[in-house]
């Protein structure tokens, strides 16, 4: 599975949705993942597969620094090493047993995917401090419907549209006012997009989440594009 058709770096997930020892699941334009993180709290991105029997294994556990398959408990350290396997504890596993594995990072309260396992960090969007978690918000339509609706849809306090600002081709700025909207667009599959919200410290978040699930009804019932 290659993920090298998206951009170098995809949202996946909002930092802090996703605890110590635990994990889930995510998609990058079809592509299944596991987003977890390890007893230390470092984020890992690997195929959501197990390469015994196909398991998810976002279905799995976290065991310290390994994540363990539910289906036979086989267990890959942070590199995607195959480590332990139950029915044959004494077995040195052979290197060949691993996981699919990308580069992970997080910037601006946000987990990002690399296309790659050495996609280049110097790719991702630029450090901005002072930054809240506002939500996620999931829709179907396409990224250019969404990045227009975000551009048309006045921000919360303001009567106006907000003022745009392209950080990556899929990170975003919305300024109006003392309000900043970073939005984060994840493709997951063909018309069906993930945002991922973050505001400037002192924005009105409970308004900023009543504003995005606002505008995923509009995104969802506006007619279709022209093809």
């Amino acid at each position: 599975m290659t993920m090298t058709s998206q951009p170098t770096w995809s949202p996946v997930a909002l930092s802090n949705v996703i605890d110590p020892s635990t994990s889930t699941g995510a998609l990058v334009d079809g592509a299944e993942l596991v987003v977890w993180r390890d007893s230390s709290g470092k984020a890992h991105v690997w195929e959501d597969r197990c390469p015994h029997r196909g398991m998810r294994m976002s279905f799995g556990f976290v065991r310290g620094d390994h994540l363990a398959c539910l289906y036979h408990g086989w267990q890959y350290d942070t590199a995607g090493q195959c480590r332990h396997i139950p029915a044959h504890p004494q077995l040195e596993v052979p290197q060949t047993i691993r996981m699919q594995t990308f580069a992970a990072a997080e910037r601006n309260g946000i987990i990002w995917a690399g296309a790659t396992a050495d996609a280049d960090p110097t790719l991702l969007p630029a450090e901005i401090a002072g930054l809240v978690p506002v939500r996620s918000l999931y829709a179907d339509c396409t990224a250019a419907k969404a990045l227009k609706g975000l551009a048309a849809t006045p921000l919360p306090i303001s009567a106006d549209a907000p003022t745009v600002e392209a950080i990556t081709e899929n990170y975003i700025s919305l300024t109006a006012g003392p309000i900043r909207l970073l939005v984060a667009i994840q493709a997951l599959g063909k018309e069906k997009i993930a945002l991922h919200l973050m505001a400037n410290e002192g924005a009105p978040v409970a308004a900023l989440a009543r504003y995005a699930q606002a505008l995923r009804l509009t995104l969802e019932t506006a007619p279709a594009e022209a093809a």
